[in-house]
């Protein structure tokens, strides 16, 4: 029975829409653990406290549900139909991440384990538990674990089947099922991901020192951004997409199923001058049902005044200038920094 089922769960997991299904034992990450102190040590993970806590789950998932047997590993894919970096030239405009110009992948995700999950239980009983991204699960040591990808240079999962433009989620079970073979590296001598990075984030192949990498700074950071870096970001306003988009495996990457994953036109290159005149109730509005929404209107706003301050346009210092004011302590700094840059072309 365990075989078969297990090949009904990878045929539902794909008719789900699921672009790969694997599976590993919650104890199959036995250096997760090592790895987290590494980068906790080095203080890598900059503002990110909670990654600081709940160490003993992070760094062991079957410390997480000591009951399940099986973690279900499933990738799904969110490949662009545009070129992530075209944006990048286009001075005046902001580029935001690929994943977050279409609807919050949080919601879409969570949905589909969900069903996942109940029909294994009509299927074969057990209990189960779903995670994606909110919890302290290794996700990405598990899915290497599992046989989805590996951990390439920029850290994050690369496929051979499917490139590295993909999300994670995992569904733990009691019930035990034939696990699968871990992947291996396939990186070789490849720099590319190392290479591009503007702000040098990478220490080494396979470290991220989230303090310099655009994401964690657009995203995660709190407060003024460290002025050597600004000029790094660009027009970078949520998230970057350099080290995803110049992996060689993307040339196996395949099509987003998921069609809520289409970018939104006012998304793609959106004008800095329209941005910057964003109140809170008008970001709330705009970014709607998208993960841009979670930063707030005044980290939002700062990013945008960064990017202002980086487009080489004095047609934008006006726009800077008129938030000298803000009641925000980052954005009136990040107006201040961008009216000097743009004065000082």
């Amino acid at each position: 029975m365990g075989e078969a089922l297990k090949t009904r769960l990878v045929a539902r997991a794909l008719d789900e829409g699921f672009s790969a299904c694997r599976l590993c034992r919650p104890d199959a990450v036995p250096e997760a653990a090592g790895r987290l102190q590494t980068f906790l040590g080095k203080g890598y993970h900059g503002q990110m406290g909670w990654l600081a806590e709940r160490t003993q789950w992070r760094g062991d998932p079957a410390a997480l549900w000591p009951e399940a047997r099986t973690v279900i590993m499933l990738a799904e894919v969110y490949t662009p139909e545009e070129d992530a970096l075209a944006g990048l030239t286009r001075r005046d405009r902001g580029n935001i991440s690929v994943y977050s110009r279409g609807k919050d992948y949080h919601d879409l995700v969570k949905k589909r384990l969900k069903r996942l999950a109940r029909w294994l239980i009509a299927e074969a009983g057990g209990a189960v538990k779903v995670f994606v991204d909110t919890a302290p699960v290794p996700e990405k040591a598990l899915g290497e674990a599992a046989g989805l990808g590996w951990q390439g240079k920029h850290t994050n999962l690369v496929s051979r089947d499917l490139g590295n433009w993909f999300f994670l989620g995992s569904v733990f079970t009691t019930l035990e099922l034939e696990p699968d073979a871990p992947e291996v590296d396939h990186c070789g001598s490849c720099r590319a991901c190392l290479d591009v990075c503007p702000t040098d984030a990478f220490p080494a192949p396979y470290q991220l020192d989230a303090r310099r990498c655009i994401s964690y700074l657009t995203i995660e950071h709190k407060g003024p951004v460290d002025e050597d870096l600004r000029p790094g970001l660009g027009n970078r306003i949520y998230g970057c997409d350099d080290c995803l988009a110049v992996c060689p495996w993307n040339k196996f990457a395949v099509d987003a199923r998921e069609i809520g994953y289409a970018a939104r036109d006012e998304n793609i290159a959106p004008p800095l001058a329209e941005l910057a005149g964003l109140d809170d109730a008008a970001f709330r509005a705009r970014f709607a049902g998208s993960p841009v929404k979670r930063i707030g209107r005044d980290r939002f706003v700062r990013n945008v005044l960064y990017a202002i301050g980086n487009s080489g346009d004095p047609a934008l210092r006006p726009v800077a200038e008129r938030l000298l004011a803000d009641g925000d302590a980052a954005v009136a700094d990040a107006a201040a920094w961008a009216v000097w840059q743009l004065d000082n072309l």
